[in-house]
Parts: structure tokens; C-alpha cells; sequence
């Protein structure tokens, strides 16, 4: 029939009888039958019908294969396979597929509720759109799918009305994680697998999303009962859910966690004023700031904020100053506290390293990052500088290597250099020894320690023009004599800095005028030092109004006035061999802020200049920007 040449060949008539067969079929046949049958049923009916149909579409195929290879070939038609595939889709499928997906969406909504369904049934039915599209998924999409997460949608809104209602947040998280991996669950088994993402966007928008402001505030269970109770799993779980809620998904907790995270600091920062104006004996204000402040600060960033970097929100409260100090103050002064190598609550090297470790997690939220390095910066000296000994050994500032990834190379540089003298200061003071020894005109009197630094890592103090007393003099001839043997530059002796046996080098001075006078007036004592009247009041305030009363006040309080007469305390006794009387400090504050105001005004002079080099004209909005980028950039390297 299809080999003979026209008008015997009857190829054409044999193609469109070969489909004109299937098409009566299946409108008399197969489509009554389906149509008699509803719900389960006819889904059953549905899967056997068209696995018969593909079963004789295979064979038919092969029957009319003659004129599949050489009549639909030469006139470009539809194979004949296609044909009776196709008879299937415009004869039965667009006619039972509302009734066919109607059928399915129940069974999964009898599921979602809990019941036991035939799993099986619904892959095979599923499967009959999925391959009606011929190795496309379009079919799939428009008649089911879309049904599909439209039904998805409602289902899970009234689910989310009645839960958020009556669960609390855990509860209410359980059951929004229980559905999407029950939904994840049935995608794997019957539905199509392009079908997750977009049914599981549909159960996250509906479960979190919509209700999420309602269900992160809920009274007593919400976010920030969480964080307060410090509920680990809950809030795990909530990260989990709501991280793979593209793009707002963090959006949504992070708000509510920078709300938190601001109101919690700003009330770390207000008891901490508090407890600063509580304070009655001076200069304890800035270490009980810090105790309280930095270490409930510090912990509570480790504890909450578990990898995210909400900075932010740190940024509001890490600024705010405190009883006059700024947070870089008291957190230098923090640091200085508990690396001291004295002291009744010396934490371990490994509680310290822990907890200087929380501290550089802080630093980056701190706008005044240069003053709080040069607050460090002194500190460090005097730490160092009071806790040298003849068996000195060094151990490197553990917060020193921290800071490399956040101050200026400048700031490591200085700090390097300080540890530097400090190591070779060993090797000095026995060269010192070794000279005395071998001099017999240049002995001190007493035993005598000096290191020698380098002035440009050490911070700059306030220059004092003391009278020294003839004991301490013969101490500086002696060291005189020995530096002069190896370097002849001028050098300067920084009186501040020095350490006696007694105690600071003003209250030896100021002891030793007593070896000639039993009593001294404010005047006599201020003459014979030769310092200013702020000074004055510090040392004698030490000697005589501190924790040990060297000296007896007259009249006896707490304030020291030019009208004051003191005398040596002969009855003063204390059960310890050796007292360390603490110089009562001056506020340095004053004199960092200034240095780093003007070292920031070079800063700004030599970026203004680069960038109006390279750029030539700019507008000052683009200049500030440019400047601050130029700032970022330098501190970076």
C-alpha cells in the first residue's frame, strides 16, 4: 500500500485512517470509561488507560513502520508513534485533566492532615502529566503544578492562623519544620522533582514570612525570650529556617535581633554609668566600668551572636561613652586590669587569652580604634616597665597578635619595639653590674636598676623638673658614668617611670626629706621637689590619705590643701616585708585624646592631598567618601 507509485500508493489515506482509528477509539472506549468513574477510582482508570495506550502505541508503531521510515520522513509529518500519543492528549487528557489534578490535590491534602493514602497511585497519576508533555515539563506546570502551590498557599494560611494563635514560638518552629520537610518528603516520592523549590518557597512565605514579625515578638517565647533564656536548640532551629529564606530570610530575624542587641548594650552601658556614679574612692570609677561593661558585653556577643556579624547593631552601643569615657578607654583600661601580673583575682593564661579573644571580637565596632590603641599603648609601658625584674623573661603580649588584623602597622610596630627593649634589657642591666665592679668610684650607695628604651616606641609623659635627693643623684652619676662608655648622645631620664623599694620615685624622693626634718609644711616639700602644685597633691595624697598612711596629715582628712603640714609616721607597721603604695594617677585622658586628634588631623591632611593629586577636582561629598575609603585602605595594610 505504501510502496506502489500514485495513484496506488496509499500512504497518505493509511496515515490519516492509522489516526482517524485512534481517535474513535478512544472517544467511544476509553473516554466513557473514565468519565463513570470519579476520584481514586478514576485516577486508577486513568493510569491503567494510559499505560494500555502506550503498550499498543508501541506495537502499532512497529506495524506501520514502512511508512513511518520513508512517507512521514519525506513529508516531515508527525511519526506515527507521536500520532497516537498525541490522540491520547486531545482526546482523553484535555477532557478528565481538572477532574484527573482536582483528585490528586485531594489525596495530598488528606495526607497533609494525616492520613494514610496510596502513595503509588498518586506517583503513577502524576506521571501520566508529566509524560503527556512528550519530554517537557510545561504540561505538568500549567495543569497541575500551579494548582498545585495555589492549593499549597491556602492550606498553609489557615494552618498559620490557628498555630500562630495558640502555640508558642519553639512549638510553633517545630511544626513549620515538620511541614517542609514532610513537603521536601513528598516531592521525593510522587511529585515532580522541578516542583521543591517552588512548593517549599510557597510553605516558607506562608509559615514564616507572613507571620514572622508576630511570631518573633510573641510575648515570653519570641526571639528575645530565646536570646534572654538562652534556648540554643530553639534558636538554632530558627536560624536553620529562616537562613534559606531567599533574599529577606536573616533580614527578618536580623531586625529583631539588632533591636535586641541595641537594648541590651544600651542597658549594659547605662548600669555601667550607674556603677561609675556609685563609686566613692578615686580612681576605681574606669576599672569597675570595665569589670561590668566589657565582661557582660564580651560575653554576651560570644553567647548570641554565633558567627553573624550584625555590627551594626553593636556599632549603636559600642560608641556611647561612659561617666565621661569612651568605650575604647574602658576597654583598654579592661585589658590593662587582667593582664596585670599582680592582682587578688589573677585570672589563668587561658581564661585571659579567652577572654582578650572576646575583646578583639568588640574592637571592630569601635569607631575610635587609634584611641583605643594608644590608651593600650600606655598602659602597656607602664605594665612592662613595673613588672621587669633582673630575671625578666618576656612573654608576648597575646592580644598583641590579635590586633595586627585591625590596628595600624604603626601601633604593632611601637608594641614590638617596646617587647624588643624589654628583652634586651636583661643583657644591660648585667653589663651595668659587670662595670660597677669593676669601678669601685662609681657605686650608686643602693642597689640600682635602669632600663634603657627606645623614646620613639614608648609613649611620651608629661616632662617633671624634680629635685632629686643627693641618695638618688649619686644613683644617676654612677649610670652617667657607665652609658657614657658606650654612647656619648644625649639621653633623658623619664623620672615617671621609676620604681623604688619603698615606692614610686616622688614618694622616695618625698621620704627622704623626712631623714632631716620630722615635719614639713605643703610649701617646704613643694620647694624642695621642685614640683607643681597638681603633683604635689598626687604623692602626698598617696603617702598620706591612701590604704598606708606614711605620712600624718594635719589637719586629718582627705584633701590636700596648701595649708598642710605632714610629719613621718614612726608608729606605721603593716605584717607584709614589702608594700607596693600606688602614686594616685593623673587623668592621662586629656593628653591621648590630644595626640590622637592631632595625629588624625595629619592622617586627614596627607589623604585630602593624595586624593586632589590623583583626582585634581572633586566635590566635597565625593572627597569625604574618597577619604574614608583612603582611611579604611591604610588601616587595612
Amino acid at each position: 500500500m505504501c510502496s506502489q507509485k500514485p495513484p496506488y500508493n496509499f500512504s497518505q489515506q493509511l496515515y490519516d485512517k492509522y489516526k482517524d482509528t485512534f481517535d474513535e477509539y478512544l472517544k467511544t472506549t476509553v473516554l466513557p470509561s473514565l468519565r463513570e468513574k470519579h476520584d481514586e477510582f478514576m485516577l486508577r482508570e486513568l493510569i491503567e488507560r494510559w499505560l494500555n495506550h502506550k503498550v499498543m502505541v508501541r506495537w502499532l508503531s512497529r506495524f506501520f513502520h514502512y511508512l513511518d521510515r520513508f512517507f512521514v520522513a519525506q513529508h516531515s509529518l508527525p511519526g506515527v508513534r507521536a500520532v497516537g500519543l498525541t490522540c491520547f492528549r486531545d482526546s482523553v487528557y484535555m477532557a478528565i485533566r481538572a477532574n484527573a489534578r482536582k483528585a490528586l490535590i485531594a489525596l495530598i491534602d488528606k495526607e497533609r492532615e494525616g492520613e494514610q493514602i496510596d502513595r503509588s497511585l498518586l506517583k503513577n497519576a502524576i506521571d501520566v502529566f508529566v509524560e503527556i508533555g512528550f519530554g517537557e515539563t510545561d504540561q505538568y506546570q500549567q495543569d497541575f503544578e500551579v494548582r498545585l502551590l495555589e492549593d499549597t498557599v491556602d492550606y498553609y494560611k489557615s494552618k498559620a492562623t490557628d498555630w500562630i494563635e495558640i502555640h508558642s514560638c519553639p512549638d510553633y518552629m517545630l511544626k513549620a519544620e515538620d511541614c517542609l520537610r514532610r513537603e521536601r518528603d513528598r516531592v521525593a516520592h510522587y511529585l515532580h522533582g522541578s516542583t521543591e523549590p517552588k512548593l517549599v518557597e510557597k510553605v516558607q512565605h506562608e509559615l514564616l514570612v507572613t507571620h514572622a514579625n508576630q511570631l518573633l515578638e510573641k510575648e515570653n517565647s519570641g526571639f528575645r525570650a530565646l536570646l534572654k533564656d538562652n534556648k540554643g536548640d530553639d534558636l538554632s532551629r530558627m536560624y536553620r529556617l529562616y537562613h534559606k529564606i531567599p533574599p529577606e530570610g536573616l533580614d527578618l530575624v536580623a531586625n529583631v535581633f539588632k533591636q535586641h542587641i541595641t537594648a541590651e548594650g544600651t542597658e549594659l552601658v547605662q548600669q555601667a554609668e550607674e556603677a561609675a556614679s556609685n563609686q566613692t574612692t578615686s580612681g576605681s570609677g574606669i576599672q569597675e566600668q570595665a569589670s561590668l561593661l566589657n565582661v557582660l558585653v564580651i560575653e554576651y556577643i560570644i553567647l548570641v551572636i554565633a558567627g553573624e556579624e550584625l555590627t551594626e547593631a553593636f556599632e549603636i552601643f559600642c560608641n556611647k561613652t561612659v561617666a565621661g569615657s569612651s568605650i575604647a578607654e574602658v576597654l583598654a583600661t579592661f585589658c590593662d586590669n587582667i593582664l596585670k601580673e599582680s592582682g587578688s583575682e589573677r585570672l589563668s593564661d587561658k581564661a585571659i587569652e579567652e577572654t582578650l579573644q572576646k575583646v578583639v571580637m568588640l574592637l571592630p565596632c569601635i569607631n575610635d580604634k587609634d584611641l583605643f590603641a594608644d590608651f593600650y599603648r600606655k598602659k602597656l609601658a607602664r605594665r612592662l616597665l613595673f613588672d621587669w625584674s633582673d630575671d625578666y623573661y618576656f612573654k608576648s603580649d597575646i592580644l598583641t597578635s590579635e590586633l595586627e588584623q585591625i590596628c595600624s602597622n604603626r601601633f604593632i610596630e611601637k608594641m614590638e619595639g617596646m617587647e624588643m627593649d624589654l628583652m634586651l634589657a636583661s643583657g644591660g642591666q648585667m653589663e651595668f653590674e659587670e662595670y660597677l665592679r669593676h669601678n669601685s668610684h662609681a657605686n650608686p650607695g643602693i642597689d640600682l636598676k635602669v632600663i634603657i628604651i627606645t623614646a620613639k616606641f614608648w609613649p611620651s609623659y608629661k616632662p617633671f623638673d624634680l629635685h632629686l635627693p643627693s641618695e638618688m643623684i649619686r644613683c644617676l652619676e654612677a649610670f652617667k658614668g657607665f652609658y657614657n662608655t658606650k654612647k656619648k648622645d644625649q639621653k633623658t631620664y623619664d623620672v615617671d617611670l621609676l620604681t623604688g623599694i619603698m615606692s614610686c620615685h616622688w614618694q622616695a624622693a618625698a621620704l627622704l626629706l623626712f631623714n632631716n626634718a620630722d615635719r614639713l609644711s605643703y610649701s617646704e616639700i613643694m620647694t624642695q621637689l621642685n614640683l607643681a602644685h597638681g603633683d604635689i597633691a598626687r604623692l602626698l595624697h598617696s603617702l598620706s590619705c591612701a590604704k598606708y598612711k606614711i605620712l600624718i596629715k594635719e589637719p586629718n582628712n582627705k584633701v590636700i590643701s596648701q595649708n598642710d603640714v605632714f610629719k613621718f609616721n614612726y608608729k606605721f607597721t603593716d605584717k607584709m616585708r614589702r608594700i607596693k603604695i600606688p602614686l594616685t594617677p593623673y587623668d592621662e585622658r586629656k593628653e591621648v585624646i590630644e595626640d590622637v586628634d592631632k595625629d588624625r588631623r595629619y592622617a586627614i591632611d596627607a589623604s585630602i592631598v593624595r586624593i586632589m593629586k590623583r583626582r585634581k577636582v572633586l566635590d566635597l561629598q565625593r572627597l569625604v567618601l574618597e577619604c574614608r575609603y583612603d582611611a579604611e585602605v591604610l588601616q587595612s595594610l
